[in-house]
């Protein structure tokens, strides 16, 4: 049985279409290349992105063949990093074990990494047109206000309740624009604190509006208090004035990215103990804590960091070693303050160089 409103949400879509530039030449690459783009992303921050990722890596097999460090470089900015290091493996796997041609069906897809169910059905129903069922954030809202549903909609029962209603309405024919269709419906009229109730297509089919529940749909338990973690780190100069930054391992938050080394400060711990035993830990070195620099607050999915940047001197590495070591590092390098643009630095590191900038710049 398909949805009893599919008529008008399409009739909807047809006349209040955006223009997104993936919707102008939908390969499966291009595709894929955006789904991933906008999961926790804001459609107005992925457009500049997707283009100039695509410029740089115009088929999968250039994806494949390139160097992650390039591809994490493009990729600066829009965070959750981890869906760029997937995207890039992902693309190898499709050059080597599938021809290049990314697969149709939805259980081909979501062996991929960094596909799961939602975007393994995006991709097949929007690139291939299969009948494959979504739900993300945007469909559960309105199916919870089409049903008026009381259940909450975290909970694994409810979810999975959501995802055969989104099979049983999925129509036989244009399933990728009905899918597309109820996104877009989501981001732009059923909004989460302030739905365009009268410019909704649904609304004679809206039980929740009917009922004047449409501000408690849908239903979530309360969410954790978010904990926040003081995280150190140095700002170590050389006889040169080089910089030294580590690059974070690969399989964690923020992987394959560079950083100004520290870490997270433990209990009754004082900042500078802090930063001399991360140095210790991280890459077998030793330093003097100078004075605090700057501080940048930032906030990551579940939890919140403030960052205390400490001017530091170099005294050199730890017996046995010569030079520093990575340890807890993928990888260490010294560099000068004008070539850190060569570099991937996370969101916070990036307001320390900006800080940098700034002070070199009052200094001229």
């Amino acid at each position: 049985m398909t949805a009893p409103f599919t008529h008008e949400l399409l009739r909807w879509y047809d006349a209040n279409r955006a223009d997104l530039p993936w919707r102008r030449h939908p390969s499966p690459y291009q595709v894929w290349l955006a789904e991933i783009m906008l999961q926790q992303t804001q459609v107005e921050t992925v457009i500049p992105y997707y283009g100039r990722f695509l410029t740089a890596f115009p088929t999968i097999a250039d994806l494949a063949a390139a160097d992650l460090a390039r591809v994490l470089k493009l990729w600066e900015g829009l965070g959750y990093y981890s869906r760029a290091r997937h995207l890039h493996r992902a693309a190898q796997i499709v050059v080597a074990e599938h021809g290049g041609a990314l697969p149709s069906a939805p259980s081909d897809l979501i062996k991929l990494p960094g596909i799961g169910r939602y975007t393994a059905g995006a991709i097949s129903s929007i690139a291939f047109g299969c009948s494959a069922p979504v739900l993300d954030g945007n469909l559960i809202r309105i199916f919870a206000r089409l049903q008026d549903l009381p259940d909450d909609v975290s909970a694994h029962t409810t979810r999975e309740r959501l995802w055969d209603l989104a099979a049983e309405w999925l129509p036989t024919e244009r399933a990728g624009d009905y899918n597309q269709a109820l996104m877009e419906l989501g981001q732009r009229v059923c909004r989460p604190k302030t739905p365009d109730c009268p410019a909704c297509p649904l609304s004679a089919h809206c039980r929740a509006f009917q009922n004047g529940t449409q501000s408690l749909r849908p239903l979530r338990r309360k969410r954790a208090a978010i904990p926040h973690y003081d995280v150190c780190a140095g700002l170590i100069r050389d006889e040169q004035d080089r910089l030294l930054i580590a690059r974070r391992p690969l399989d964690g938050l923020l992987g394959g990215l560079w950083e100004f080394p520290g870490g997270k400060r433990e209990s009754q711990e004082s900042l500078a103990e802090c930063l001399r035993r991360e140095l210790r830990e991280e890459l077998a070195i030793a330093v003097e804590v100078g004075e605090l620099f700057t501080v940048v607050d930032h906030a990551f999915t579940h939890f919140k960091i403030t960052l205390h940047a400490f001017e530091c001197r170099y005294l050199g590495a730890l017996p046995p070693y010569d030079e520093p070591q990575a340890l807890e590092a993928l990888d260490w390098a010294w560099a000068r303050e004008d070539t850190l643009d060569d570099y991937t630095f996370g969101k916070a590191d990036r307001l320390v160089i900006a800080a940098l900038r700034e002070r070199r710049n009052l200094l001229l």
